[in-house]
């Protein structure tokens, strides 16, 4: 059993209790077997759109990994040789409770709460250590003579940025997080030529909506907004009531992307570069990029220096 310590995050589950359980498997073979329970107090996912499949416990991906990875290195040092057999039971009391003071009765997740996390670590940080943070990256390029800065909402948008942008240094990549208008403003006020800001399509959503801050204690991205400019952008009536009730971002995503409708993605974009300008002022160059949930670009666009507000 651990304690999750969230530090000064907005987060309900500061205190929260996690615990496992973890039993041998009586099935015979060769093939390594590990299964992964939810167990009370962790939700399951009734609605689509979701990283984890209707009807599975709401444990993401990278905590999935990250606990499979943990009982191999273990099961390897005690049974060496031995196939692994294993069932996995995660539990968090009270979890049923908490859960009714986050977002996922509306996402879908009945029960309890979620098993997040994109390292599935907490990296606790107070607002003002933060931007204190993007401050000093901004600074650190600033020292070594840049003047183009890429700022992207964490860090697996930053390597996709850093694998599209080699002939950049490491400085120049600045993760801002969720602090968008700050961090332009800011590159704004130290005389950065050049913002080039990176995000995944929900966060992109999200500013394209005007979100200065985007964190999901805010709120999520409103669909039926986007419905409103699938049905503007397409005329398909149909299309645009699938994406205003769409459960999430990301389902919203995969309706538009089936539908082979790239202009309302462009849209999104073309209103995230002017939600962007709003927030740096009118002289640096600015482009935004759009990506996937797989980290391949989906919008790219720029915004030259210079201009009026």
């Amino acid at each position: 059993m651990v304690i999750k310590d969230a530090g000064d995050d907005p987060d309900v589950t500061h205190g929260a209790e996690i615990g496992a359980r973890v039993r041998h498997l009586k099935s015979k073979g060769a093939k390594e077997e590990i299964v992964l329970l939810g167990g009370d107090g962790v939700g399951r996912v009734t609605k689509p759109g979701l990283p984890v499949a209707v009807g599975q416990a709401a444990i993401n991906p990278v905590p999935r990994r990250m606990i499979r990875l943990s009982l191999k290195q273990v099961w390897e040092k005690v049974y060496p040789g031995r196939p692994l057999k294993l069932e996995v039971e995660i539990f968090v009391p009270r979890g049923e409770e908490m859960a009714r003071h986050t977002l996922n009765p509306r996402l879908g997740i009945l029960g309890g709460i979620s098993i997040l996390g994109t390292t599935g670590l907490v990296k606790p940080f107070s607002h003002q250590a933060y931007r204190a943070t993007i401050l000093a990256g901004l600074r650190v390029a600033r020292a070594l003579g840049l003047t183009e800065i890429v700022y992207s909402t964490g860090g697996k948008s930053e390597t996709h940025l850093q694998e599209s942008l080699p002939e950049l240094p490491p400085e120049a990549f600045v993760q801002m997080g969720d602090y968008v208008r700050f961090a332009l403003k800011l590159a704004g006020s130290l005389g950065i030529n050049k913002v080039t800001v990176a995000a995944f399509f929900g966060k992109a959503l999200k500013i394209a909506q005007g979100w200065g801050h985007t964190h999901a204690s805010k709120g999520l991205a409103n669909l039926r907004e986007l419905g409103r400019l699938s049905q503007e952008i397409t005329g398909d009536g149909r299309l645009a009531q699938e994406v205003a009730q769409a459960n999430t971002a990301r389902q919203a995503l995969e309706i538009l992307t089936a539908a082979q409708a790239g202009p309302v993605v462009a849209a999104v974009g073309a209103r995230m570069l002017k939600a962007l300008r709003t927030f740096a002022g009118p002289e640096p160059e600015l482009e935004a990029v759009i990506l996937d949930f797989s980290g391949s670009p989906l919008y790219r666009g720029k915004s030259p220096g210079g201009l009026l507000t």
